[in-house]
């Protein structure tokens, strides 16, 4: 089935933008959760916050299939083996070696790399889908005012420590970044794949398949880590299952499987349905203000000259985005942009 944005009128296409495009900052201000829960837990291991998060996902998504039962069902076996394909590499690998980068590393250099997705996601979804692809003109503009916006807001000192020292260590966190990067690239293109070739009434559903997928791989990744743990570091290990601080740990893991990854997920296929790729890449820089929101909300700070500026361009970035996916829609049907 062809996605609504080629198939749609003219005037329900602009509508159908315009939908995706608010489905996508819903999805970024849920994922830009994710950021700000190291900062109220920093005695949990990131990888162990990865283990929380997406076995509260499962746990919600047991109790959620309930209601998209009978869409579950018809689902194939091609599509469950899918939907574990993007669970092991959009949700587990990527969160967990993110979180272990900013051990590593320290924080600015895995969020500068990771800032960059929006110009990767974008550029990689213009090379490989030749039917969505935009003229490289049209999308230089958007891609280096995102660019120099990411710029902008990671080259400022922060109230983040900086990375430690260099090193095995350090290099080590910089090649697991790049492994986030990389799967996080993956995922939204892919994931765009399938839902622009199935029905918009599988949106939901597919976001609570990938939940039900994800859970057998956190609880078999989670009792694999405790033993080895138990093996390598007797005594000194983390205070398995639920660490020192057992009540905030559980309500900010439920937040997070609840609000970043089911509802974060169903919003983010929303837009992938209603988006060809190369604009929805762009529209994950969503995610990077709403980290910066909640980040500044918990330091009780307002942002810098230069990190304001650089929020400026990233909005600034996102617009000039849609107004190019617009123009080229509108030249390739024939209408002027602007009427209709």
């Amino acid at each position: 089935m062809p996605p609504a944005w080629q198939t749609s009128p003219s005037n329900l296409r602009e509508s159908g933008v315009l939908a995706g495009l608010l489905a996508a900052m819903g999805a970024g201000a849920m994922w830009g959760l994710v950021f700000v829960v190291p900062l109220i837990l920093p005695e949990y291991p990131g990888i162990v916050l990865a283990f929380g998060r997406y076995l509260a996902f499962g746990v919600l998504a047991i109790g959620l299939a309930w209601m998209d039962r009978a869409a579950l069902a018809r689902l194939s076996r091609a599509d469950w083996i899918e939907a574990t394909r993007l669970a092991l590499v959009g949700n587990l690998l990527y969160y967990a070696t993110l979180a272990s980068a900013i051990q590593l590393t320290g924080a600015p250099v895995p969020t500068l790399m990771i800032g960059t997705l929006p110009v990767v996601i974008a550029v990689s979804a213009n090379l490989l889908d030749r039917h969505a692809a935009l003229p490289w003109r049209r999308l230089a503009l958007p891609l280096v005012v995102i660019l120099a916006g990411l710029a902008a807001v990671q080259f400022t000192p922060g109230e983040v420590a900086g990375a430690p020292g260099g090193g095995a260590k350090h290099l080590l966190g910089v090649l697991l970044a790049a492994c986030a990067v990389a799967c996080w690239t993956w995922y939204p293109l892919r994931n765009s794949r399938w839902i622009q070739g199935h029905g918009p009434e599988l949106v939901r559903p597919w976001a609570t398949a990938q939940g039900l997928a994800t859970f057998p791989l956190a609880l078999v990744a989670a009792i694999a880590f405790w033993a080895w743990e138990a093996v390598m570091r007797p005594g000194g290990g983390f205070d398995w299952p639920l660490g020192p601080r057992p009540v905030p740990f559980l309500a900010l893991m439920l937040l997070v499987g609840l609000a970043a990854s089911w509802l974060g997920t169903l919003l983010w296929n929303r837009a992938s349905h209603l988006l060809p790729a190369a604009l929805a890449g762009q529209l994950i820089v969503f995610e990077t203000l709403a980290a910066l929101l909640y980040a500044f909300l918990w330091y009780g700070r307002l942002p810098t000259v230069a990190e304001a500026l650089g929020i400026v361009l990233l909005v600034a970035g996102v617009v000039l985005g849609v107004r190019a996916f617009r123009a080229g829609r509108a030249v390739e049907t024939g209408a002027v942009p602007g009427q209709g």
